[in-house]
């Protein structure tokens, strides 16, 4: 018998750091310089064959940075499972902001234990070197200091790091589903974990003291 797990993951961070190419990416591998700009939030629906018996369903839910949807970030944060914060390593704002976005996620929303939200820290555009403004060791610095699961730097426009990335945050949320819901051995993938990828190819665990 298959079963399905539903996981509801959220996408936040400031305008204009790649949200929606990064779900777009993920979901139908493709990418365009012209999204319009999120009104709101918007959706996309990924399923994934975790298993013979098993089978993911991912809710993404890529959340608009401007401060103007600021009010209804509670209700979108809702019922979260795990959440990308996103940020822009040719704009240092970006970077200082995410700091905001992370609290502002642990202020409103944990899991059914009580646990803070599992998190993890995206430096899109990575493929841009010449115009860099953030450093591995501040994106390491700020990942253990305000407890972000890890973090990695992604380029959506080249695909670096999509797919770690994700399946890094994927094993995170079976592992607290086994935890809270006793799910069956069965179920668990039976290949090399994505979080066993994840580390080797680039996604930090925080703390950490892998390099890329």
């Amino acid at each position: 018998m298959m079963t399905e797990v539903l996981f509801k993951v959220i996408i936040i961070g400031d305008p204009t750091v790649g949200k929606t190419s990064f779900v777009q990416k993920y979901v139908n591998d493709s990418f365009r310089r012209d999204y319009k700009m999120t009104i709101g939030v918007d959706f996309a629906l990924k399923v994934i064959k975790w298993s013979e018996k098993c089978n993911i369903k991912l809710q993404l839910w890529d959340i608009a940075g401007q401060e103007r949807f600021t009010s209804m970030t509670r209700v979108y944060y809702k019922d979260a499972h795990a959440c990308l914060v996103m940020f822009d390593l040719t704009q240092k704002g970006t970077f200082q902001n995410s700091v905001k976005w992370k609290k502002d996620l642990d202020q409103k929303c944990t899991l059914m234990d009580g646990s803070p939200v599992p998190c993890l820290l995206l430096a899109n555009k990575c493929d841009d070197i010449e115009r860099r403004e953030v450093t591995q060791d501040e994106i390491e610095d700020m990942c253990k200091e305000h407890d972000f699961l890890g973090w990695s730097e992604t380029s959506v426009k080249d695909g670096i790091m999509i797919e770690e990335s994700m399946g890094f945050l994927i094993e995170e949320m079976m592992a607290k589903h086994a935890e809270l819901e006793g799910f069956s051995e069965s179920f668990q993938t039976n290949t090399s974990s994505a979080l066993k990828l994840g580390k080797e190819d680039g996604v930090k665990p925080s703390g950490s003291n892998c390099q890329c």
